[in-house]
């Protein structure tokens, strides 16, 4: 097993810092280098200095916590280049996709390298056999390509394409090196044009361009058929063009044509006029300010309208009212295999896009086997991980039916490859399947289903939800997930925890502990973990002015978070996603939470006018007691954690919540891959259970008094003055400081918990029967968005 400790990225453009970037956030020292600058009066490493600069500024940062900057050093290629490859464990390469350039850099980097030192190339598509010709046989031997996907940190794709003569175990420590320390999707390619994710992807999206324009389809519908309603992100075909760049779009489809003769679909497949039209006048997309799409004027409501482009008469025109029934029928249906099905089948425009799309898609990826890789599997991650579609493409196949759409695609005269009419002929109906709660994919060279691999580091609830639930509700459902531990998933819309889900969590905790079980997970799979608190029941409470319900509401949400404590199993939270509101109180009141890099931590509450609710002041109470200590000076630390609260501070990272107060170092970990956060949690509640002992409510709980009301209500002063909130803001301050500090208490003392519980629940209710808050809770209803008044 091979020990990294320091890696060196050579070049310092956008890939090349997001990369040097995320390896700081999996805790590596990382040096970045590139050419030096010889102006007068400017230093020497400005490059990739600026480079590093410009990255960190970055809105959302490639960075987990600004601080990790300081795992990065920078440096150029003459005065650094020797020193540092000798104390590289890995030498990635990320300067300009031009041939002779890498290899002038590699000539070098083989002369200087340590013998067995790793050095990989993040080429999108320049074949790394060519790479490595005229290289020594250490280098080859320890030389692959790497491919990141843009932006680094967040798609977690990584293609890993050996070379010719590249050592199986390098091949293998890399896919497991950035599945187990980088968090990403490793993905085996062979070396060809374009690896597998932009080969495939790329020319599925000109493949749409050419359809919207022969369809005379308006860009939003298509965006919205081939964005959400496929289970895709919200950019669909257009917006993506013009977030990747039209310039490279262009780059990418001539490359793939220019270097695979054989491609039939790729041969056929023009830049079409009007992309040509966009580049040739500098609209390059986002980059330039405008592409398919640019900004227009704002409406009456003030909100900025996006023109998109009419790919008949070349004019930007204002988004009009989409009838389209397929638009229409996707709205309808929430199930997305389901939606998918329908939009196939639909037969109208929007219908034929959708069916011609996924038939060509189907057609092309069929023949890619065994070009880009021997694994259907492989495939369909790619473009998972590549282009976050949450199918890939012989998943999308399945979904219509194997047999369904082969014959679609002989309706439509598209060829298919012959190990797909061998399916059909042998009475195959998928090319996937479930057993057993395990995933199985056809292998082709084998001639029958295998076990996906790496599944044993991964919990799949929707493989799990086959089983008879061991409990289920309206909004909930409970799992066993092996070895005597229980999983208790959210299923309401956004997971917003409402009534069924509060009773689901009780009823869970209780059977758990009844059944002899080992502990709890909380987790669900779903991109975001909560939302938080039903708002909707709240607002409609408050403004019926229910208070005796409302106050019922809030103490069963508090004793919720409290059972969470008081358990007699251990609990543990697995998170992803947004963790708002009621979702950090819970979060907070675990034994312990195992969060995804990419988990969204905070007390929003603030908001919509209100406090946290839920138990969570209480907690940020606790948390702030058992940090203090004798003799230091306790207000900066109340003041602080009272700020991130009346400000609704959001962690952007798992990390970040360290510092906010969400998360402690003490109990909680962060793991960089997403999908095995709930296998984690199982792990931690079976390393918890072997000599839990549960929690005693707490009665020593430090709070300030009248002292840090005084401070608190300084520092509410000043943010007035400052005009950094309203007169409502400041009430809401006042009320959180009122719990934090005990009440009006007349010196420092110890509280209990119930003490705490019974301010904060107060304040909550004072405040839903303020006007601007019952304002601010339907504003953020109506519009998903908060109001400041």
């Amino acid at each position: 097993m091979r020990n990294i400790k320091h890696i060196v990225v050579l070049g310092s453009g956008i890939m090349g810092s997001g990369i040097a970037c995320h390896f700081a956030n999996a805790g590596f020292a990382v040096t970045m280098l590139d050419l030096p600058s010889r102006d007068p009066g400017v230093r020497v490493n400005y490059l990739a200095e600026q480079a590093l600069k410009k990255a960190v500024k970055q809105k959302p940062s490639p960075l987990y916590k600004a601080s990790y900057i300081s795992r990065i050093e920078t440096g150029n290629f003459e005065d650094d280049l020797a020193d540092a490859l000798q104390k590289a464990d890995w030498i990635i390469e990320v300067v300009v996709e031009k041939l002779d350039v890498k290899k002038a850099l590699f000539e070098k980097v083989d002369t200087l390298r340590k013998p067995g030192t790793l050095v990989t190339s993040n080429t999108s598509g320049i074949p790394i056999r060519l790479m490595a010709e005229g290289r020594s046989g250490d280098f080859k031997k320890h030389f692959a390509g790497t491919h990141f996907f843009n932006p680094v940190r967040y798609l977690p794709l990584l293609e890993i394409i050996p070379g010719m003569e590249t050592d199986p175990e390098v091949t293998t420590f890399l896919m497991d090196f950035g599945a187990n320390f980088l968090g990403k999707q490793t993905v085996l390619c062979k070396d060809t044009p374009a690896f597998i994710a932009n080969r495939i992807g790329v020319l599925s999206m000109a493949g749409v361009f050419m359809l919207t324009e022969e369809l005379g389809l308006p860009l939003s519908a298509v965006d919205k058929l081939t964005g959400p309603a496929l289970g895709r992100p919200n950019t669909g075909t257009f917006r993506l063009a013009d977030l990747v760049g039209l310039d490279t779009s262009i780059k990418v489809m001539e490359g793939i044509r220019q270097n695979c003769p054989d491609d039939a679909y790729a041969q056929e497949m023009d830049v079409p006029a009007f992309l040509r039209h966009l580049v040739e006048h500098g609209h390059l997309g986002n980059k330039s300010g405008q592409g398919f799409y640019r900004k227009g004027e704002k409406d009456e409501k003030g909100k900025t309208q996006f023109l998109s482009l009419n790919l008949q008469t070349l004019e930007y025109e204002k988004p009009i009212r989409q009838d389209l029934p397929s638009l229409l029928l996707s709205k309808q249906i929430s199930q997305p295999e389901k939606r998918i099905k329908a939009l196939f089948d639909a037969e109208d425009a929007g219908g034929q896009l959708i069916r011609r799309h996924l038939l060509s898609l189907f057609s092309y990826v069929s023949f890619r086997i065994p070009e880009v890789s021997d694994s259907i599997n492989e495939i369909d991650t790619a473009l998972r991980a590549g282009f976050a579609w949450k199918y890939g493409p012989f998943q999308y196949w399945d979904i219509i039916g194997l047999k369904k759409g082969y014959e679609a695609l002989q309706s439509a005269g598209l060829p298919v490859s012959p190990w797909v009419e061998k399916m059909i002929r042998e009475g195959i109906e998928s090319f996937y399947k479930n057993e057993d709660g395990k995933s199985y994919v056809f292998d082709i060279s084998q001639n029958k289903y295998t076990l996906i691999p790496g599944q044993s580091l991964v919990i799949n609830l929707d493989l799990i939800r086959k089983n008879a639930p061991v409990f289920q509700n309206d909004e909930s459902v409970l799992h066993d997930i092996g070895d005597g531990v229980l999983c208790f998933e959210f299923r309401s819309k956004s997971n917003v925890i409402g009534e069924y889900v509060l009773r689901g969590l009780n009823d869970s905790i209780r059977i758990a502990e009844e059944g002899g079980w080992k502990g709890l997970v909380i987790g669900n799979q779903a991109n975001h973990f909560t939302v938080g608190a039903n708002l909707m029941l709240i607002g409609m409470m408050a403004f019926q002015e229910e208070w005796d319900e409302l106050e019922d509401a809030v103490h069963f949400f508090q004793q919720t978070s409290m059972r969470c404590r008081y358990s007699t199993v251990p609990v543990v939270m697995a998170t992803q996603g947004y963790v708002f509101g009621g979702g950090c109180e819970f979060l907070m009141h675990c034994d312990g939470a195992v969060a995804a890099a990419e988990s969204y931590i905070g007390l929003v509450e603030a908001g919509v006018g209100l406090i946290p609710g839920g138990a969570g002041t209480k907690e940020i109470a606790v948390r702030l007691s058992d940090s203090f200590v004798e003799g230091d000076v306790q207000i900066p630390q109340l003041i602080e954690r009272c700020k991130a609260v009346a400000t609704a501070t959001v962690a952007t990272s798992a990390h970040e919540a360290f510092d906010l107060g969400y998360l402690m170092s003490s109990r909680d970990q962060v793991i960089l891959n997403t999908s095995r956060n709930i296998s984690e949690a199982k792990r931690s509640v079976l390393d918890l259970s072997r000599k839990y002992v549960a929690p005693v409510p707490r009665k020593d709980i430090l709070v300030l008094g009248r002292q840090g009301l005084a401070s608190l209500y300084a520092f509410a002063n000043e943010f007035r003055l400052g005009q950094y909130g309203s007169d409502h803001d400041i009430k809401i301050v006042q009320k959180l400081a009122w719990v934090l500090c005990g009440g009006d208490l007349t010196g420092a003392q110890h509280v209990t918990e119930q003490y705490l519980l019974d301010l904060e629940r107060e304040a909550f209710l004072s405040l839903c029967g303020e006007q601007k808050t019952q304002e601010r809770i339907q504003y953020m209803l109506e519009n998903n968005k908060p109001l400041r008044n």
